[in-house]
């Protein structure tokens, strides 16, 4: 497996605005902590935009059912990591930049972490050629905060129960890869990372993801 490419400053900044991004495997519990997130910065003033990848966009929304409902098969992976790209650069240049661009708190579920870990671990197309996609595509924006929820393969399916999509029905070995694929990203740059015990309670995840993002909040008052 390739090395993870070590993070790289953003080719563009965020303007005024804040970006986080909520990471993690299937049935982590990622729309429920950014729904909590998103609540609260709402509840204290902030101007929130909630948004996630794939379907963030109309565009995205259609790139979305091609390569997560169709048959197994039916995309090779190096067209999904392609698909993946092309709805990324769509949402950030329509979405998520003008919304940093208003001085928005943007909380994304999923963003260029997930193709790391899904195409470039988990499909084995290598973390430093995926990596390089997506930074191309976004032109280097990266999140100020990533907190990744960390969930077991075997966890991971009992909460999704029994509606799977095409990645979602891969087998726990692929899953276990997009778990390590996170957990490297996340090794090499801490200081961007936060990373939870996504099996822990729902409401103590979010008090220790609320006492992240405090201090991240000074420069939007």
């Amino acid at each position: 497996m390739t090395e993870p490419t070590p993070p790289t400053t953003a080719a563009r900044g965020a303007g005024r605005g804040l970006f986080i991004a909520v990471e993690g495997g299937d049935g982590a519990g990622k729309s429920t902590q950014s729904a909590r997130l998103g609540k609260w910065l709402e509840g204290e003033g902030y101007v929130v935009r909630h948004t996630r990848e794939p379907g963030g966009t109309a565009l995205g929304r259609t790139l979305r059912e091609l390569v997560l409902h169709g048959e197994d098969g039916s995309v090779s992976p190096r067209a999904e990591a392609l698909i993946f790209a092309a709805d990324r650069a769509h949402h950030v240049a329509t979405v998520v930049r003008p919304a940093l661009d208003r001085g928005e708190v943007v909380i994304t579920d999923r963003y260029l972490d997930s193709s790391v870990a899904y195409q470039g671990a988990a499909r084995a197309l290598g973390h430093e050629e995926v990596r390089a996609l997506s930074l191309w595509a976004t032109e280097g924006l990266q999140p100020h905060l990533t907190v990744l929820l960390d969930v077991s393969a075997e966890q991971g399916r009992a909460r999704r129960g029994r509606v799977h999509d095409r990645l979602e029905r891969e087998a726990d070995a692929f899953h276990d890869r997009v778990r390590q694929g996170f957990l490297d990203l996340a090794s090499r740059d801490p200081d961007r990372y936060l990373v939870l015990d996504a099996h822990a309670d729902a409401g103590r995840l979010a008090e220790q993801v609320r006492e992240r993002v405090t201090p991240l909040l000074g420069h939007l008052r």
